[in-house]
């Protein structure tokens, strides 16, 4: 007898917002609990602040799935569809987007109400001129709105985290403030501190006054300036989603199909492969197809980031999201949804970014043995006083000491006050620096990769070289051609036409005719003159032909009454400042690559003409493959900067350890970058990695000096020999030592250079 198989149980699929995660360690425990659910496989993306859940529809729900996040101490809730659609996409990062906004907005009302009731409680505890009768009892009152205002996200956190037995900055911040609050509620409704009259003056030691001390002035400031640290890094985090967004709306909405006969408009999300839809010039191609009637040019910039357009006609490929320029065509649907080149790139700017795993804040790090050793000391001190014979009020006053001298206010400052100032003079000069990880990536990158076109060189055509024969002039030839070429669109007949306009007026053409694929021709002054691709024997001109087509232009062949007459080459023209450029990056350390989608000879030229070696030069790259060849230089051990303008870019400049944008890029690269240089010159390269930089060795100024002055104070505490109210004075010194230094960044100056 034959056992039936049971067959397979086929799971459902939900993505869930995951909030309140603030390092790898959080999306580490959703997973780890997601996980131990029966009938589920997940994983928790910390960089895209979701969670892919497949699931067992007969044993769980999407509610129960939130529940056991919101039981490990964080927020979630369902995102939309995840059918492959654009609009459920676009959906889900919006929802994303909607709930980080939500917990800043939050932050920022926690910050303005606690930074409001700090500095009278400041003035009020340091200033005994200021403190009127029973000015404690005001005090008490301001400190407690900030200290459970305020300091609610630091309390929730330190909970959840030690829930699960680990410590970070916000147990010290929690248990430091909250010792400082339990003691002055202790010294206000038990000890003395209440009696109407009561002053408090700065002292030395903790024996050296007979009036019990309050340290609400510490609670207040210390919440009020973490509040700010937070709510800066809150909104610098999360940026992969602004790059989805743009990627998946970049596509047309609708396209013209062809059904039953009739020309009818339907939108994108039901064409189905093997429909034919018609394309007409300036439109969006709808989707991936290929051409089955009709010539055009196709500006693939967008994708490619190549500024001269392809040629296609009857039977060849066409991608989703470029552009018709000239002619009309019927494109049959080969590809549609998340098959589609689009999709397939978005998908890739995700895995690119989920690979880049946040570098973990140095503060983090030394929380992990910070805090516990500061809690032990600060029990040690306790118990050490009590066992030496010293009151209960002495031996709590020293613990707590220990506590408030620990309590990280300049460790929570050293990092976002640096980074405000840094990235506010990288702003003055076009330089937008996303968040505290980009800092540490600028430090180790030795590589980079620069794409060609819009970001060594300008994008723009131009007239490099012509090449005449007798009876003809190189200005008459020129002439002949600019003014044919002045009837059409495409960006190296514009090239043409500028350049001859500028040398003089143009003639009149007549019977002008456009034959896509091969050129333009027309009757110019008697003569029938063409330009374009070459056909037939070019005689005496072959050689310059070569030439123009080795040094990486495209040889434009112009006719006179059908005898080649001359050679026109254009080409992609460098940047003035790339060379400069390049060469200030090699004294940074870091080795240049070129890496395009441009053919072999061009790109060989460029890098020679900018100081790039030949054996770096990556050409003829399809748009999807630029990733793997970052990703395969960073496999053999380097770490890699990716500098780029174009969609096709995006994903490469997530997969770098660092990535930088041309501002005058597209929207989807500049998102999923790390830097937008916004005047997208290389130059400014150069600027950002220097500013960032030397950001980054402020902050670790910052933070050892911060550091150190916790590790010589704390032993003090310990022994007595420092009162809480002083270690209050020390920890406010150290935060102006912390905000000063940053404001040293203000004088970063811009790197000195001479165009060529």
């Amino acid at each position: 007898m034959t056992q039936t198989q049971q067959p397979p149980v086929e799971l459902l699929h939900v993505d869930l917002g995951v909030t309140g995660m603030t390092c790898t360690s959080c999306s580490s425990r959703v997973e780890r609990k997601l996980n131990k659910l029966d009938g589920v496989e997940a994983t928790v993306n910390f960089a895209t602040e979701s969670a892919s859940v497949a699931y067992d529809p007969d044993k769980l729900s999407p509610a129960d799935l939130i529940q056991a996040v919101e039981d490990t101490g964080y927020g979630a809730f369902e995102m939309g569809a995840s059918s492959g659609d654009e609009d459920a996409s676009t959906s889900n990062v919006s929802q994303i987007d909607a709930a980080r906004d939500q917990e800043a907005d939050e932050l920022k009302r926690r910050l303005i109400i606690s930074a409001i009731l700090a500095v009278p409680v400041m003035l009020l505890s340091m200033i005994p001129a200021l403190q009127f009768t029973n000015w404690q009892w005001a005090v008490l009152t301001m400190s407690t709105l900030v200290y459970f205002v305020g300091g609610a996200p630091f309390h929730k956190a330190t909970i959840t985290n030690l829930k699960h037995g680990a410590f970070t900055m916000d147990t010290l911040i929690s248990m430091g403030t909250t010792a400082a609050y339990l003691w002055s509620l202790w010294a206000l409704f038990i000890g003395n501190a209440g009696m109407p009259g009561m002053k408090m003056e700065m002292h030395l030691f903790a024996s050296d006054s007979t009036m019990d001390e309050i340290y609400l002035e510490s609670v207040a400031v210390v919440i009020a300036f973490l509040l700010l640290g937070r709510w800066f890094e809150t909104r610098a985090k999360g940026r992969s989603s602004e790059a989805l967004r743009a990627l998946l709306t970049m596509g047309a909405k609708d396209a013209s199909v062809i059904r039953n006969g009739k020309e009818e408009r339907v939108s994108i999300d039901s064409l189905v492969p093997g429909d034919i839809f018609v394309v007409r010039p300036g439109e969006k191609i709808a989707t991936d197809g290929v051409v089955t009637e009709g010539a055009s040019a196709i500006d693939e910039s967008m994708l490619t980031g190549e500024s001269v357009p392809v040629e296609v006609t009857e039977g060849d490929s066409v991608t989703g999201a470029t552009i018709n320029t000239t002619g009309r065509l019927l494109v049959k649907v080969t590809r549609t949804g998340a098959d589609t080149t689009l999709a397939q790139m978005a998908q890739l700017v995700t895995d690119a970014q989920a690979k880049k795993a946040p570098v973990q804040r140095l503060v983090d790090k030394i929380a992990q043995v910070f805090v516990p050793v500061v809690i032990g000391v600060s029990l040690i001190t306790l118990i050490g006083h009590l066992l030496a014979g010293s009151g209960l009020a002495p031996a709590f006053t020293a613990a707590v000491a220990v506590l408030i001298i620990a309590c990280p206010c300049a460790l929570g400052l050293a990092t976002p006050t640096a980074l405000l100032v840094g990235t506010g003079r990288g702003a003055q000069l076009g330089l937008l620096i996303k968040g505290p990880e980009v800092l540490e990536s600028t430090k180790k990158v030795d590589t980079i990769v620069l794409d060609k076109t819009g970001t060594v060189t300008s994008g723009t055509m131009s007239v490099h070289g012509i090449t005449a024969i007798a009876p003809y002039s190189e200005a008459e030839i020129l002439r002949l051609s600019g003014a044919v070429e002045h009837a059409s669109e495409h960006p190296i007949a514009q090239a043409i036409a500028t350049n001859a306009a500028e040398a003089g007026e143009l003639p009149s053409v007549d019977d002008f005719s456009n034959e896509p694929g091969v050129g333009v021709q027309a009757t110019v002054e008697g003569r029938r003159v063409n330009v374009g691709k070459l056909q037939g024997d070019l005689g005496e001109l072959a050689g310059a032909f070569t030439t123009a087509q080795r040094d990486g232009a495209t040889a434009v062949v112009v006719s006179v009454d059908g005898t080649a007459a001359g050679i026109i080459a254009v080409r992609d023209t460098v940047k003035e400042t790339s060379a400069t450029a390049i060469a200030k990056l090699k004294e940074l350390g870091l080795t240049p690559w070129l890496l395009t989608g441009d053919n072999e000879a061009a790109a060989r030229a460029t890098a020679a003409e900018v100081g790039i070696d030949p054996a770096n030069v990556i050409a003829g790259v399809l748009p999807q493959d630029k990733v793997h060849h970052v990703e395969h230089l960073q496999n053999e051990g380097k770490n890699v900067a990716m500098v780029g303008d174009g969609v096709n870019d995006a994903a490469a400049l997530a997969q770098a350890d660092l990535g930088l944008a041309m501002g005058a890029g597209t929207d989807v690269a500049i998102e999923a970058s790390d830097i937008t240089l916004m005047n997208s010159d290389l130059i400014s390269a150069v600027d950002a990695i220097r500013l960032s930089r030397k950001t980054l060795g402020t902050i670790k100024g910052n933070l050892f000096w911060a550091f150190i002055y916790n590790v010589l104070l704390i032993p003090i505490a310990a022994i007595g020999f420092l009162n809480p109210m002083l270690a209050g004075i020390a920890m406010a010194f150290s935060s102006v030592f912390v905000v000063t230094n940053s404001l040293r960044l203000r004088t970063f100056e811009r790197t000195p250079h001479e165009s060529r």
